[in-house]
């Protein structure tokens, strides 16, 4: 097979890193070109080995990526029905029927949980006070007040976290939301912080808090607040909780099996809605990460 043919296969091959294999093969041919002895072809075409490094792993049989984590834990919120039975540990006898007794204890609906992250604050603010919205800010929250409304939802409950910005961001959006039922729960839990050591590290960003401390608080406060529905739960729900950047990127990785640390590794404006979707099974699908497109382009800050 002559060097071109070979070259193109590889590229075909390679995919996305047709680009990188390219630029080998010609340094490859243009030394070839300028008299490299025989003897050094092996090592020209060597320098195919760099697409071992430029692709993911593949499977010898199909020819498709491999799975590189771990298997799904369907029971992540302790709360799957075939190792629960109200809420103890199933001891059915092996001789039993335990399907009647499941089907009481299995859910039924789906829980749709939207996170908002708060509007832009005062930052020159010393205490939680005086870190109140800016101008601006009471604009983006009024923006996603107007956006999930128009999402035209039966929003449940709104919960948010007890720290000013997020407290007056919330206040903004429950004027949005059509009928009286829906519910505005303040929450310690949901407090910003430092959840865990992110990885990898930032040395320009030393949180006051202590890690152990912060993290502790707001496990607990994921704990709470992601998890399948109750097995009393008819209808499928739509939930807002209104908090912080560093909460919701966490609760995002949690969620999704996600190793937690990778939480920094994200972004969000303010403002933004960030949208899971948690199955009866126990499966969870991240509908929207950040989404502020309903946002004029002059109006986004990520602060």
């Amino acid at each position: 097979m002559s060097y071109r043919k070979t070259l193109k296969l590889l590229c075909g091959v390679a995919g996305g890193s047709a680009v990188l294999v390219l630029a080998v093969g010609a340094a490859a041919e243009y030394r070839g070109n300028l008299g490299e002895p025989p003897g050094e072809a092996a090592g020209r075409w060597a320098r195919f080995g760099v697409l071992r490094a430029a692709q993911p792993a593949w499977t010898p049989a199909s020819h498709t990526p491999a799975p590189t984590g771990h298997a799904w834990d369907f029971n992540w919120d302790k709360r799957d029905p075939h190792t629960m039975t109200n809420g103890k540990k199933s001891n059915t006898p092996a001789t039993e029927d335990p399907s009647s007794e499941q089907d009481t204890s299995k859910p039924k609906a789906t829980r749709n949980i939207l996170l908002i992250r708060h509007s832009q604050y005062n930052l020159s603010g010393t205490i939680d006070k005086e870190r109140i919205l800016t101008p601006l800010g009471r604009e983006q929250a009024d923006f996603t007040g107007k956006r999930l409304a128009a999402l035209g939802l039966k929003y449940d409950v709104l919960v948010h976290s007890s720290m000013a910005r997020a407290t007056e961001t919330a206040n903004i959006i429950s004027k949005h939301l059509a009928g009286p039922g829906v519910e505005l729960v303040s929450c310690d839990l949901l407090r910003e912080g430092a959840p865990i050591e992110p990885v990898p590290p930032v040395t320009h960003w030393k949180p006051d808090a202590v890690y152990h401390e912060d993290g502790a608080r707001i496990e607990a406060a994921f704990r709470r607040y992601i998890h399948r529905a109750d097995p009393k739960q008819k209808e499928d729900s739509y939930e807002i909780i209104v908090c912080h950047a560093n909460v919701i990127r966490y609760f995002v990785c949690r969620a999704l099996q996600f190793p937690p640390e990778g939480w920094l590794r994200m972004g969000l404006n303010n403002g933004s809605i960030t949208w899971l979707t948690i199955r009866p099974s126990g499966r969870v699908a991240l509908r929207t990460l950040g989404d502020s497109g309903f946002m004029p382009p002059d109006k986004l800050t990520r602060t």
